[in-house]
């Protein structure tokens, strides 16, 4: 069965969502938190979606946050360095084109750097607008990064549509007044509006006030 979305703009999350880079991020994060004794599993439960310093805040609460800031700015130039395994999502080439001549915008955790390795690894253009570590203050779960996306599109958030795969950052979306396409099979733990198992099941239909997104 088909379900339509209205929309006039579209705010893409990258990591999951766009672009598979499961398998890099969880290497250098386990391999981060193995000397601090951390366990495996808390940190695959707290990377995803989040910029770096806020997960080693999380996961080690009792450490300078300078510390953080730095070592994160260390793990961000690995990440853009280390792209094996970086593959495009099924359905995010298309999905990105469809786009183009719609309002649209990456919202990533990640920044300018890393954002441009992964996307260029995964052979996917990369959209005119994108907000990414730089330009914010909070990490999802906060909604500061959809909504200077919508206000730079001059779209009300309401009328936005976030594709999104991680629970921070449907949290986010939520937080920010916007309905979101889960992507993946983790998504559904954290009730986005709709669900995709990957882009492959999205189409964009143009129409008078804006778009259709078409998931089925």
């Amino acid at each position: 069965m088909t379900e339509t979305l209205r929309a006039r703009a579209v705010l893409l999350d990258m990591d999951g969502t766009l672009v598979d880079s499961t398998a890099v991020v969880e290497r250098l994060w386990l391999a981060w938190a193995e000397p601090h004794g951390i366990d495996p599993e808390t940190v695959l439960s707290v990377v995803h979606g989040r910029q770096g310093h806020q997960s080693m805040a999380i996961m080690l609460p009792e450490r300078d946050h300078a510390i953080n800031l730095r070592e994160n700015e260390l793990m961000l130039a690995t990440e853009a360095q280390d792209v094996e395994g970086v593959v495009a999502i099924p359905g995010a080439d298309a999905l990105l084109a469809a786009l183009r001549e719609h309002p649209h915008a990456i919202v990533t955790s990640a920044d300018v750097a890393l954002m441009t390795a992964r996307m260029g690894a995964a052979g996917l253009t990369l959209p005119a607008l994108a907000v990414t570590a730089e330009n914010v203050s909070a990490s999802k779960p906060d909604p500061e990064g959809f909504l200077l996306a919508a206000r730079t599109l001059g779209v009300d958030p309401a009328d936005c549509v976030v594709f999104e795969d991680s629970g921070a950052g449907i949290q986010a979306a939520h937080a920010a007044g916007m309905r979101v396409v889960g992507v993946g099979r983790h998504a559904t733990a954290h009730a986005p509006t709709v669900h995709v198992d990957d882009l492959t099941q999205v189409a964009i239909a143009p129409t008078d006030e804006g778009f259709e997104i078409r998931i089925g």
